[in-house]
């Protein structure tokens, strides 16, 4: 963790990610050299978002420096839906690929959630699945959805274990908000929490944050929270990343989160930075489950599906 001087710890979520990639790692090689396993992550992209494509490459990059097969699969824009299908039923049966994620949003013709629910479940890193997210209810989870399971390790590893602590999260995307919430109230170490969920229909949202041991904020609207939605001692994890004009910078924007960071600051014990915070834990907790899946996937005694 690092403090920029102001009264509340700045939660390095650079650092942490590079702790977590570092030890799957170690564990990727110990699976090629005890098992001759190989763990296969593959990512699909339909179309050419820039921000997507950005999205993919780190993944792949980070996958690599892990160790771990990294497959860029590009399809075009006018990709149909039942081929995109096709594409995934053969990474589903590819021995090679434990880990198979398609890259969120897809173009306006092909639907998601039936998308979501072709890939094999036990390869289905994102934790995005039907099954994955019953599991998860239940309270036996598979696999954690990538950012939600980032989350829980920002707080675990900066000290700030969610158990008996007031949670309020803001959002409820089927992503973060939902799979976050269900994560923190389970009766698993780590979770324990009570847990409030807002969102855009929620009436006198202040009164509520105000509540917050730690809050989580994942709106999608720059600098939602302020200073007067927050109470002193707070722990805030700010998920939202949004563009503003900045035309003194010479790309004409800068990132910034949900949270008014600097206002926030002063009356936060901790806060995550945008960027830097929760979006690097994202891409490591990827290559956490993918190591998972190949493990699971070694002990049953198969690779593909």
């Amino acid at each position: 963790m690092r403090s920029y001087g102001l009264t509340a710890m700045v939660i390095d979520g650079t650092a942490m990610a590079t702790e977590i990639r570092s030890e799957v790692a170690v564990a990727v090689a110990k699976e090629k050299a005890e098992r001759g396993v190989t763990p296969g992550l593959a990512v699909v992209l339909v179309g050419d978002d820039p921000a997507s494509a950005v999205y993919v490459r780190n993944k792949g990059r980070a996958a690599t420096e892990a160790g771990i097969l990294a497959r860029d699969i590009q399809l075009s824009a006018q990709t149909t839906q039942s081929e995109l299908l096709e594409a995934i039923d053969t990474l589903n049966r590819d021995a090679q690929i434990h880990g198979l994620i398609v890259q969120l949003p897809l173009p306006d013709h092909i639907d998601e959630d039936t998308v979501v629910a072709a890939i094999d479940p036990r390869k289905d890193v994102d934790g995005l699945h039907p099954e994955n997210v019953g599991r998860l209810v239940a309270g036996k989870p598979r696999f954690v959805s990538a950012t939600p399971a980032g989350i829980q390790q920002l707080l675990l590893r900066s000290g700030y274990d969610p158990e008996g602590k007031r949670v309020v999260v803001c959002g409820r995307s089927n992503i973060v908000g939902k799979p976050l919430s269900i994560l923190l109230m389970q009766r698993l170490q780590g979770s324990n929490a009570t847990v409030t969920v807002c969102h855009t229909r929620t009436r006198g949202l202040g009164d509520i944050t105000r509540q917050a041991d730690i809050l989580v904020a994942a709106i999608g609207s720059p600098r939602f929270i302020t200073g007067s939605m927050v109470q002193e001692g707070v722990v805030v994890i700010d998920v939202g990343i949004n563009r503003v004009d900045a035309p003194e910078r010479k790309r004409g924007y800068r990132l910034v989160g949900d949270v008014d960071f600097d206002a926030v600051s002063e009356k936060a014990a901790a806060i995550t930075p945008v960027p830097g915070g929760v979006g690097p834990m994202t891409i490591a907790m990827l290559l956490h489950n993918t190591l998972k899946a190949t493990r699971s996937a070694a002990d049953a005694g198969h690779s593909g599906g």
